[in-house]
């Protein structure tokens, strides 16, 4: 419709809403990014949103699930949103990590690191985490609810989503400015036909997960 302004996704609140009513004031979201690559870290964070605002969902339009914005999208409101937190924090767990504790307890470690961090910034509590699909079996002293398509069904694991896809990105262009043979700036160390072409022309460097195939069947460069 002419002059009609379009429609921009943003995460629900209705998951926030629910336990905000029923007494949780500090809600916690947790997510990931980088559990798949061949190489680089994982990366985890922790978002307490600023339940009581009523614009709260228009503060953040435009948030949702990372894997579904643009970089220039993630990296504009990934500004926004740690304005507009209680609290935020960032994890992560290093190639190295993931193949001694395997990725699931590499992820894991690096939430605890996340929630650890978003917590020196308050004084308070969780009274609740929110993470998408997974449990963090470190804090079963704290309720927690694991929600389906956690990062698009609730606005809180959409901004941790967001928070850390911004902050791996930018490790992987790092680390693409010291091992530029393998591209990592432009798959972010995804099993892409470029990387993989890469690890068998130049085997796989200190940045690449050992215990993750075809990576274990290589030899080192």
């Amino acid at each position: 419709m002419p002059g009609s302004r379009r429609a921009i996704k943003t995460a629900s609140l209705r998951h926030e809403r629910h336990y905000y009513r029923a007494g949780c004031r500090l809600i916690f979201g947790l997510d990931e990014a980088g559990r798949g690559p061949l190489a680089g870290p994982v990366a985890a964070a922790a978002v307490a949103l600023p339940l009581e605002r009523s614009d709260l969902s228009q503060a953040l339009r435009g948030v949702r699930d990372s894997k579904d914005m643009t970089p220039l999208q993630r990296s504009a409101l990934d500004a926004t949103i740690k304005q507009v937190a209680l609290a935020w924090g960032i994890g992560q767990q290093s190639p190295a990590d993931i193949d001694r504790l395997g990725i699931v307890k590499a992820t894991e470690s690096a939430m605890q690191q996340a929630l650890d961090q978003a917590l020196a910034g308050t004084s308070r509590e969780p009274d609740c985490l929110f993470l998408d699909y997974m449990l963090l079996p470190q804090r079963r002293d704290i309720p927690q609810v694991s929600i389906v398509n956690g990062d698009r069904h609730s606005l809180s694991i959409a901004c941790a989503s967001v928070i850390a896809k911004v902050w791996r990105d930018q490790r992987m262009l790092e680390l693409d400015a010291l091992f530029p043979q393998y591209g990592f700036a432009r798959h972010k160390g995804y099993a892409a036909a470029e990387h993989r072409r890469a690890l068998e022309r130049h085997g796989p460097c200190i940045e690449h997960r050992r215990s993750f195939a075809p990576v274990s069947g290589l030899s080192a460069g």
